[in-house]
């Protein structure tokens, strides 16, 4: 590859930081891919706010991820913009849109012994029904509980990930699962891997978790694959950070989240 031609990228955006978790699969699972990252870092968090006001903010990273960034392919890295926006994106982006709710689902459905599956989640994305739709089409007898865990966002970009008072509070939002003998519990929020010990520990080693990073990396590898557009080796370019906001921030945040230093991260508002 020429190293002054701009490579194929896969296009990537979430609220701010968390969709990171997501990145970190798929340079694990696609280690020779050029990526580009948007944060919407002075618009976060949208788990409270409207589909309406989702679907116009997606819309607008979406434009300037395709306008200017060479998109192969679209990682929607937020599961409270896949519950409400994957369709309007589609409709405007030739590439392949891929979201993390889907991938999510179908591998719940796989994995569950007894049918009954938890999801743990944002106001947003449990209220939208999304999982719970995608898995009862799948397993029409399944039993689906969503929990909404909206501190435990606050409480990871907080670096409290080890804290007694996050140990309080996952034990709190799961309380609820002890006496429904759940046997799978789908993390639907992209900063609860980073709680996952904690949450493995409540829960007892007899319950699968699903971290729907992880599978939604898995997704966008097997569609590059079948459309053969799969990077044929490492990009001569770094990988690509924009936010709306607070880059210093961002930066240091997004070294918890992918467990590296993360190039230099540009500013782009989209107001």
């Amino acid at each position: 590859m020429n190293k002054h031609k701009q490579p194929h990228s896969i296009g990537m955006f979430d609220s701010g930081v968390g969709g990171l978790t997501v990145m970190q699969q798929i340079m694990r699972t696609l280690p020779h891919e050029h990526i580009v990252y948007f944060g919407d870092t002075a618009r976060v968090p949208y788990g409270e706010k409207s589909p309406e006001t989702i679907i116009r903010y997606s819309l607008e990273i979406a434009r300037f991820l395709m306008e200017n960034n060479n998109i192969k392919a679209l990682v929607v890295a937020c599961n409270t913009v896949s519950s409400c926006s994957l369709d309007e994106l589609q409709k405007i982006c030739k590439a392949p849109v891929i979201g993390v709710i889907e991938p999510g689902a179908e591998k719940a459905v796989e994995v569950t012994r007894n049918g009954r599956i938890a999801v743990l989640g944002t106001r947003r994305t449990i209220a939208s029904g999304a999982y719970e739709k995608e898995i009862l089409q799948r397993l029409p007898k399944a039993f689906v509980i969503g929990v909404a865990c909206p501190l435990l966002t606050p409480l990871v970009e907080e670096h409290f990930i080890t804290h007694n008072a996050a140990k309080m509070i996952v034990r709190e939002y799961l309380a609820p699962l002890h006496d429904q003998n759940i046997d799978t519990v789908l993390l639907g929020c992209t900063h609860y891997p980073l709680l996952r010990p904690l949450i493995e520990a409540e829960l007892g080693p007899q319950v699968t978790i699903v971290d729907s990073a992880q599978t939604c990396a898995e997704r966008v590898a097997a569609i590059l694959k079948n459309k053969r557009m799969e990077a044929s080796c490492s990009a001569a370019f770094p990988h690509k950070y924009f936010v709306s906001d607070d880059p210093e921030r961002f930066r240091t945040l997004g070294k918890t989240f992918l467990g590296m230093e993360l190039e230099p991260v540009e500013m782009r508002r989209l107001l």
